[in-house]
């Protein structure tokens, strides 16, 4: 076998990823925070009040991820409009923060106004979000851990 032919199956075998594994290894981060509709649309099931635009954002943007991997949407991007009416975000707020967003390369955009969460940023995003909450939490005086809007 040829020193090239190794080193594309090594390759391969131990350095390719999919949506599916990071995906999967997130699912419970994930499920507390988000849940899916029918039509594909992300509800956040936290409370908004308690994150940035910038957090809401990458949130929805990882949910249409699991909408695309759930088969329930053809792609994972997300336009500027369906920010705004999804999330109640007002296009002079979401330009700038996809913008931001885009520039410490935690999005990247799909076409003009479309953009899909890097998959690289899901785990340390929702763990972040989740110690975020907590602590948010724990300075009310409240539960040490995070419910969704359930119950």
């Amino acid at each position: 076998m040829t020193e090239k032919k190794k080193l594309k199956e090594r390759i391969a075998e131990e350095m390719l990823e999919d949506y599916g594994g990071a995906l999967e290894r997130n699912f419970e981060l994930a499920q507390k925070v988000m849940r899916l509709t029918r039509d594909g649309r992300v509800h956040i099931t936290i409370d908004k009040s308690k994150l940035t635009g910038k957090e809401l954002i990458q949130l929805y943007l990882i949910g249409k991820l699991y909408a695309k991997e759930g088969g329930i949407v053809e792609s994972a991007a997300v336009s500027n409009k369906e920010l705004m009416e999804e999330l109640g975000i007002v296009q002079g707020s979401v330009l700038p923060w996809t913008k931001e967003l885009r520039d410490a390369g935690r999005i990247k955009p799909t076409a003009s106004g479309v953009h899909e969460i890097h998959l690289h940023v899901v785990e340390g995003f929702l763990k972040s979000i989740l110690s975020k909450l907590k602590s948010i939490l724990s300075k009310l005086g409240g539960s040490d851990h995070v419910t969704d809007s359930r119950g």
